[in-house]
């Protein structure tokens, strides 16, 4: 029983994924969900064993009744299921999820002295976003002193499957920054002169070659990596982006008046379930790579350039949890609260099947 890996939300997409990765690993993983007979079907693959619990409350009761030695949470929205599970482990257990907004991050991220105490180690953003580009500035960083700038942008590639948005999803859409300083609950965020700081979603942006020869447009979001890529070189300009940001010109120009509308508590209460039930049609990857890029600028005018070359992004989401519950399986971790590669180092992108791809260094 010490030794099992709970993976809560094990039905969805990122559990099964990750539950796949634990087994190929050969590390038991434990589903958790709220419907007994799909966690039945969702285990059947990997013989895993299922606990059925139909809350979060009833979820963190079970974790501190078994005690499992690591729990992987896939369930968001990460604002509020991420505090009462992280309660739950404290006691006995160590944490990973899949948070990747601002919010969330800080919040685990805030829960470090704790979790020193406790002796336990949190581990939150580990799916791709979070892991792709901070690894990419460790690898960036790793010989010179702190630069004053840095970019991250996050290029997905991934298969969408059939089925609905979900409230979990929904949630994470539209609730929003709640209680992270340096501008409104709608506002985006970068990092300025060392602090969070206001910024337009969908600003910033730019087109990319990729290493591949295709191009794609990101735009500045408020995501996890802005924290982990400013944790990581202790830049005092930081900007996250993504391809999936709303880039173009017509959407950049009423998204401000579009998240004004959010501030309305019922709007937004209502927009979250007309969103929960909106059908979603089965998809390929647009393209062959997933792609975590960072340009990395200090004082003195040098600038590096770096890509990490991955395969589909789900994919790599459920490498990541698996690989980390592994090490702190095998006693590699350390107490307190973490980004993946904080925590592990460059070397872990590698371990989840990233290729680095320097893009070369030089002054500009």
């Amino acid at each position: 029983m010490d030794a099992e890996v709970w993976v809560l939300g094990g039905t969805g997409r990122s559990g099964r994924a990750v539950a796949v990765e634990l087994a190929r690993r050969g590390v038991p993983a434990v589903l958790v969900g709220r419907d007994a007979s799909r966690l039945a079907a969702a285990a059947q693959p990997t013989g895993s064993r299922t606990v059925v619990a139909g809350s979060v409350d009833a979820t963190a009761a079970e974790i501190r009744r078994q005690r499992p030695a690591v729990v992987i949470s896939t369930v968001g929205p990460f604002t509020t299921t991420a505090g009462p599970i992280i309660d739950a482990c404290l006691p006995g257990s160590h944490y990973v999820d899949l948070a990747n907004d601002v919010a969330a991050v800080s919040a685990t991220l805030g829960r470090h002295d704790a979790a020193t105490g406790a002796g336990r180690t949190l581990v939150t953003g580990a799916g791709f976003g979070v892991t792709a580009t901070e690894s990419v500035v460790v690898k960036l960083c790793a010989d010179r002193p702190a630069p004053l700038r840095v970019r991250v942008d996050m290029v997905p590639s991934l298969a969408i499957e059939a089925g609905v948005v979900g409230t979990a999803l929904a949630g994470t859409i539209l609730d929003g920054l709640p209680g992270v300083p340096g501008g409104g609950r709608f506002q985006g965020r970068q990092i300025a002169d060392g602090r969070l700081a206001p910024a337009r979603i969908g600003g910033e942006a730019r087109r990319l070659t990729l290493p591949d020869g295709t191009e794609v447009t990101t735009a500045s979001m408020p995501l996890g990596e802005l924290l982990a890529a400013q944790r990581a070189s202790g830049a005092r300009f930081v900007v996250s982006a993504s391809s999936e940001a709303p880039s173009a010109p017509v959407v950049r120009a009423v998204l401000p008046a579009a998240l004004a509308m959010l501030k309305w508590a019922p709007l937004r209460e209502f927009a979250k379930r007309r969103l929960a039930g909106v059908r979603i049609k089965a998809a390929d990857r647009p393209r062959e790579h997933s792609w975590g890029h960072a340009v990395v600028t200090w004082a003195d005018g040098e600038t590096r350039e770096g890509w990490l070359r991955l395969g589909e992004a789900q994919a790599y989401t459920g490498a990541v949890p698996a690989e980390i519950a592994r090490r702190l399986l095998a006693g590699d971790g350390r107490p307190g609260a973490y980004t993946p590669a904080a925590l592990f180092g460059a070397g872990l992108a590698e371990a989840c099947g990233g290729e680095y791809l320097p893009a070369g260094s030089g002054r500009r």
